[in-house]
């Protein structure tokens, strides 16, 4: 497992979570200690407190969670687990797959799908943190979730080999679709997602994915 030291210039906490992109302190866990954490602390933190941690500059981050958010997460990974399990590209993965971009940084996408191209040799790994970039990344906004959070994810990502991102808004009912750091488009309704380069053929109409913020129970 791999320790990434916090870089120097961090003196004071106020350092720390201006570097992790302004997030809240509740989410900045302090055992281990911030700078000595390990991905297999990560691993630890789920299975002793079922908390949920990505790992940045030797720092456990506490992943933000919503109900809301995590049923439009199951939504769109129902509908993309369709497409890809029935042409078998890949492997889909929710709100808890794990994935370790690089020695030391271990993100959490709510939904992502990684072509059998990427999955090391060919088969479901077995590791809790798979070194494994996903070919597609999706996240979806929470309330504790900052926009220089979500800039620097987005930076990662692209850096560690993802080659789209979706950022989908619960609240403006749109979804930011990147194929680079800079080079980003922004969907609403009644527009549709498609998967581009990554999964040619695969249409997702917003509406479809929103429908679910608005359902009601049988009058």
């Amino acid at each position: 497992m791999s320790i990434v030291q916090v870089p120097h210039s961090i003196k004071t906490l106020a350092d720390l979570l201006e570097r992790l992109g302004g997030i809240a302190p509740e989410r900045v866990q302090f055992q281990p200690a911030p700078g000595t954490a390990t991905e297999q602390d990560v691993v630890e933190v789920e299975r002793r407190e079922k908390l949920l941690c990505e790992l940045v500059d030797g720092v456990l981050v506490e992943k933000t969670l919503g109900y809301r958010e995590s049923v439009l997460a199951v939504a769109i990974a129902t509908l993309l687990k369709n497409f890809v399990g029935h042409r078998n590209l890949g492997l889909v993965s929710g709100e808890a797959g794990m994935s370790l971009l690089f020695p030391g940084l271990v993100r959490i996408p709510d939904v992502a799908f990684a072509s059998w191209e990427r999955v090391p040799g060919g088969k479901m790994p077995s590791d809790p943190i798979p070194d494994l970039v996903p070919d597609l990344a999706i996240e979806v906004l929470s309330q504790g979730n900052t926009k220089r959070e979500m800039a620097r994810k987005c930076e990662e990502y692209f850096k560690a080999g993802v080659q789209l991102l979706w950022i989908v808004d619960p609240d403006a009912r749109r979804v930011e679709v990147y194929t680079a750091p800079g080079s980003v488009r922004t969907l609403a309704e009644p527009e549709s997602l498609d998967g581009g380069d990554v999964l040619p053929g695969f249409v997702l109409p917003l509406r479809d994915i929103f429908a679910e913020l608005d359902k009601t129970a049988p009058a």
